[in-house]
């Protein structure tokens, strides 16, 4: 790894920028982040400038909302400048592909160790797998009704996923679901020394002989609203037990 007086370039905060709430949510997904910064904004969140992405403080001032950043190093550089701002506790809202023939479109996992099939999180990190943090992990589980943690592969082309990688994925690694920020985003965390975890919602199936999307159902669509709404009390609650 380069040392960091070899770094060209570092994230910083401008002169005019506002530091932000330690904890918050970023929602990789362009649907779910805007229900998400909408819905903040409507309750009298401050709208903040944030790249090509979106970023909304609470009224209260105890979290934000941040994104859509899709892929590794859109989602890396959103992560970045967060921490510049003042983010140590980060929990990601994204969604996945199962390949684990017991999820099912709408259920919901959080991320366990993730193993990259990006491109980005090897500039962070010489190890061969990144991990959430422990501590935050720990935490959704209670929250979200002990849902299960899961392996999960972060790749940078979703287009080229075949069924005998997946399958070799899965034999080698239990690898159950596949997305395209996780692992990226995990490796950044740790390389900053921030909190990082992950919620998912199973959007589509890849273990069946052909591709099962789910994403445009009613089901679904009602789900992710519903948990982003959980996400947000969450948050809340989070800052409440960590300050006290």
């Amino acid at each position: 790894m380069d040392t960091m007086e070899d770094i060209i370039v570092h994230p910083s905060r401008g002169v005019r920028e506002k530091t932000i709430p330690t904890r918050g949510i970023l929602l990789v997904n362009p649907t779910e982040a805007r229900t998400a910064t909408q819905t903040l904004i409507d309750r009298g969140g401050e709208q903040r400038f944030l790249f090509h992405s979106g970023l909304v403080v609470s009224p209260e001032q105890d979290f934000f909302v941040a994104g859509p950043a899709v892929g590794a190093p859109m989602a890396a550089m959103i992560l970045e400048k967060l921490i510049v701002l003042g983010a140590n506790s980060v929990v990601m809202a994204g969604w996945c592909g199962a390949v684990d023939p017991a999820l099912s479109v709408g259920d919901t996992v959080l991320g366990g160790v993730a193993h990259p099939g990006e491109g980005t999180s090897r500039y962070y990190s010489s190890d061969d797998v990144c991990q959430p943090s422990s501590r935050l992990l720990k935490n959704l589980q209670t929250s979200f009704d002990r849902i299960a943690s899961v392996p999960v592969w972060s790749t940078d082309a979703p287009y080229r996923e075949s069924r005998k990688m997946l399958k070799a994925l899965a034999d080698r690694y239990k690898v159950a679901v596949v997305d395209m920020e996780y692992s990226a985003l995990c490796a950044v965390a740790a390389f900053r020394g921030i909190d990082f975890a992950s919620l998912f919602l199973v959007s589509d199936e890849l273990w069946k002989p052909d591709w099962r999307p789910g994403f445009n159902g009613k089901v679904f669509k009602r789900k992710s609203k519903a948990q982003i709404k959980l996400l947000m009390k969450y948050i809340v609650r989070l800052s409440t037990y960590e300050d006290s």
